[in-house]
C-alpha cells in the first residue's frame, strides 16, 4: 500500500481531470446529450483506477489496477476525439488535452512496467524478468 499523492502519474491524470472539466463549454450538454459527462467521467476514473490501486498491499493489484487506468485513458482518448469531431472543442484546446492523455499513458506503461517487474522476481536462468521479456 501507498501514498498516491507521491505519484507524479497520479498528478498527472488529476490535472488532465481538472483541465477537462475546465475546457468543455457551458451548455455543451444540452447539444451533445452525454458526451461531456462521459468524457468527465472516464477522465475521472485514471487518477482513480490508480488511488484503487494504491489500497492493495500486492503489486499484482495494483499492475491490475494500473491496467484499468490504460483503459480509461485510452476511453478519454476517443471521446476527445469524438468532441473535437462534432465541434465541442477547438483544434487548440483538443491538441491540449490529447497531448496530456498522451503523457499520462506513457506514465501509465511506464509505472505498469516497473510494477509488474517488481511482481515477478528476475529468473536467472534468461537473466531477465519474464514482464521485460
Amino acid at each position: 500500500m501507498q501514498d498516491f499523492r507521491k505519484l507524479d502519474v497520479w498528478k498527472k491524470s488529476h490535472e488532465l481531470v481538472l483541465a477537462t472539466y475546465r475546457c468543455i463549454p457551458a451548455g455543451t450538454e444540452r447539444r451533445f446529450p452525454g458526451i461531456a459527462s462521459q468524457l468527465r467521467r472516464a477522465a475521472a476514473s485514471v487518477p482513480a483506477n490508480i488511488v484503487e490501486g494504491c489500497g492493495h498491499s500486492s503489486a499484482k493489484e495494483f499492475a491490475r489496477f494500473l491496467q484499468l487506468a490504460i483503459a480509461s485513458a485510452n476511453e478519454v482518448q476517443y471521446h476527445l476525439i469524438l468532441a473535437n469531431d462534432l465541434g465541442m472543442l477547438s483544434s487548440t484546446t483538443f491538441a491540449k488535452l490529447e497531448a496530456r492523455g498522451d503523457q499520462v499513458k506513457k506514465m501509465l506503461y511506464g509505472l505498469q512496467r516497473h510494477v509488474r517487474g517488481v511482481a515477478r522476481p528476475v529468473d536467472p536462468a534468461a537473466g531477465q524478468s519474464p514482464a521485460n521479456g
